[in-house]
């Protein structure tokens, strides 16, 4: 039998994929950044399954958020 609920990850590709007109609409640079920030939502896919958002999205968000913390906290740290 087939799978009747998308999984995270799939359902991460899809909310990724909406995004799509708004990717292209981006500088070339802006567009490189956007893909690292997508990446770091695909980081913590695991996390989000578990959690069971009832909005996917907020689960995008939310790893996005850490990682861009994470950053921060090294940045002041002094690390690279």
């Amino acid at each position: 039998m087939g799978r009747t609920v998308p999984t995270y990850r799939m359902t991460l590709e899809s909310i990724i994929q909406s995004w799509s007109d708004y990717r292209k609409a981006l500088p070339k640079d802006d567009r490189e950044t956007f893909d690292e920030m997508t990446n770091k939502a695909r980081m913590h896919a695991s996390a989000s399954t578990y959690a069971t958002f009832t909005d996917p999205v907020e689960g995008a968000l939310l790893s996005i958020l850490l990682e861009q913390e994470k950053e921060l906290r090294r940045l002041r740290k002094g690390g690279t």
